[in-house]
Formats: structure tokens, sequence, C-alpha cells
């Protein structure tokens, strides 16, 4: 039988979500969200991302790190359609997979030298976790992966309106400064469950440094604590 090589994680990403909840569930939905990608000892090399500066926006190829499981299923119930219908587990981006990869494309803000790190990818809009393993980052290419035409099935729309956030600015200035655009961003796009809609419920999203407590009423969150974790 054919040996396939094991995967080597040549960088992690480093941003705002120390768990999975409240991570924009597409990459782009959210740009003002910041993130690093730093790369492992071993890939730090500058020769590899000659040209790079060259491109807006870049796919990241990651692995679903809190998502892996011993056994699949061929079928499973997208948040999106509320939990409730099963769809063909390749008809969906769920991070329950034969193989638990997950594909983003963000945009390139800069690519930056640390001392210590070496050089370190800048990108807007990243859907995922903070100390997420990358396998692979590629240059994205208008021509060959932009499809206006395209449809979606299911998910040919974007899920639901946005909500109205009420955050007092009081409470906000205990965010740091640089990600507060992306908070209130995050929230706008309503992280709560696609199931989990109880009207007074009380729900708690870590963000950058802080535990953020917040209540949604119809088509208003309002924030009603931030404190830090």
């Amino acid at each position: 039988m054919e040996q396939i090589p094991p995967l080597q994680v040549i960088a992690r990403i480093r941003s705002d979500f120390p768990t999975k909840f409240g991570i924009p569930r597409q990459s782009g939905i959210v740009s003002q969200l910041r993130a690093s990608v730093v790369f492992e000892p071993a890939f730090r090399n500058p020769d590899a991302l000659r040209g790079l500066e060259d491109f807006s926006h870049i796919w990241l190829i990651w692995e679903f790190s809190e998502s892996v499981r011993t056994q699949w299923s061929p079928t499973v119930r997208p948040p999106r359609l509320g939990g409730n219908a099963r769809m063909g587990v390749f008809a969906t981006r769920s991070p329950f997979r034969p193989n638990p990869l997950g594909l983003s494309c963000v945009r390139l803000e800069a690519i930056c030298q640390d001392p210590d790190l070496g050089h370190i990818l800048i990108v807007s809009g990243a859907d995922l976790m903070d100390g997420t393993p990358i396998f692979d980052i590629k240059p994205y290419i208008p021509y060959a992966d932009c499809h206006p035409e395209a449809s979606g099935g299911f998910a040919s729309v974007p899920a639901g309106a946005c909500l109205s956030v009420d955050c007092p600015p009081d409470l906000l200035e205990a965010v740091p400064a640089a990600s507060r655009e992306a908070l209130l961003g995050v929230l706008a796009q309503d992280p709560r469950p696609a199931y989990q809609h109880k009207p007074g419920r009380v729900y708690g999203l870590d963000f950058a440094g802080c535990n953020v407590r917040f209540t949604v009423d119809e088509d208003r969150l309002t924030v009603t604590e931030i404190r830090p974790l």
C-alpha cells in the first residue's frame, strides 16, 4: 500500500478567539478581524514568501484541531439549517469530516519582520481560533478562484440579517482599542449557535483577552458586561 506522508504544520494562527464560540461562520464576513500567521521554526525562511507581497488575498489550509474524531459520518447537521436537517458532509463546510481540513480566504494586509519569530503574515477576515495549525498557504488568483456565476446551494446567501449592537462606550473601553471594531462586527453577525435562541439568556464570548456577556432580543444584541479573562 502506498505510504502517504503526514502533513506538516507550517504555521499557526494568532487571533483574538481563544475558543470556538463566536468565530464567524465563514472567512471574510468580519473584515475588521486581524490575525497573524506565525511560521514554525523550520519554515521561517523568507525565501518561501518571495513574491507573496504582490497578492492581495491568500488561501489558508488548516486543521479543525478542536474537532478531530476517530470516526466520521456521511451526513451532518449544518447550523445554517438550524441543526435539524441532515446534509451530505461533502455538501457542507462542517468541521466533522473524514479529514478535518478547513479552507479560508483572507486578505493579506502586510508581511512583517519580528526579531524572534521571523516573517509574520498579517491577515484580515480570518475565521480561525487562536493556535490553529496551518498546513499550507496559497495565493488567491482572481481569474481562477472567482466564479460570480456559481450557485451556492443551501448557503447561497448570507445567514440572516445583522443584529443591531448596543454596547455602552464605558464597557467597550475594556477591550483593546485595536480589537473594538472587530468585536462589534463579530457581535453583529449573531455569534449564538443557530439552535440556541432563548430570549433573556445571557451568553458569554471570549475575545481579545476579555469575556463579553450579552443578551439578544429579536434583532438587537445588548452587551451587559465586559471583564478581563
